[in-house]
């Protein structure tokens, strides 16, 4: 299996070169990285190419890297003293200068929001990951796959809906797993827990209505018990 993954990893650095922003093999996995103005083109590759043949993307998903790397739980010390608290101030979920500043930050300098692909070959037996970094982390864009894989429709919407990634070229890009009327895009990290609405049916009108959410935003703390057998000293 070592073999075979190395195998293909140098196939894949010698077709694109320059054109891979990342190639690594990481826990048995290979990890591709590639920009969206060549996407099309590599993907089209990957698929057609005998040394690849990826005839199926079993997975698209979206992944939001807001806040990447930020230690929000100092824990080194839980064992003498207990949790810490959280209180990292510019952590998801406090407030809007927070939010403003998750939202103006990148990560490592690639941007906020990605489209990752799982691609399979049954022919080849192999498997590949693809990532795909939106540029812009205001209206993150990315090409859609549909026109090579069909099956990408539904998990390109899915992706849409809940972070937001637009993929250019989608034939039917619409909510699939929310709400029409549903405000915001729910896997997003400043997304609040409560949400934005809050909906209920109303008998006098003989629909359901939308009104603003009822519920205080609050930030969830555990529980520390300090009373606790393992955190005392023996007599």
């Amino acid at each position: 299996m070592a073999d075979a993954l190395q195998t293909l990893l140098k196939k894949l650095q010698t077709r694109f070169g320059d054109a891979l922003r990342e190639c690594a093999l990481n826990h048995r996995e290979i990890t591709l990285e590639i920009s969206p103005e060549r996407a099309i083109e590599i993907f089209t590759a990957l698929r057609d190419e005998p040394d690849f043949a990826f005839e199926q993307v079993m997975d698209v998903c979206g992944v939001d890297y807001a806040a990447h790397g930020d230690v929000e739980w100092a824990t080194d010390e839980s064992s003498s003293t207990g949790f810490s608290r959280g209180v990292e101030p510019r952590a998801i979920g406090r407030g809007p200068a927070a939010i403003r500043h998750v939202a103006g930050r990148t990560f490592a300098g690639k941007g906020r929001f990605a489209a990752v692909y799982q691609l399979l070959s049954v022919s080849l037996n192999q498997r590949v990951r693809v990532r795909v970094f939106a540029p812009d982390d205001d209206l993150p864009v990315v090409p859609s796959v549909v026109g090579l894989w069909s099956s990408a429709n539904w998990f390109e919407r899915e992706a849409f809906d809940l972070f937001g990634i637009v993929f250019e070229g989608h034939p039917d890009l619409r909510r699939i797993l929310t709400d029409y009327g549903f405000i915001g895009h729910p896997f997003r990290k400043d997304f609040p827990l409560i949400g934005q609405v809050e909906m209920r049916y109303d008998p006098e009108r003989g629909r359901v209505v939308y009104e603003p959410v009822s519920i205080e935003p609050r930030v969830l703390v555990p529980r520390v018990i300090r009373k606790d057998n393992r955190y005392l000293e023996s007599q």
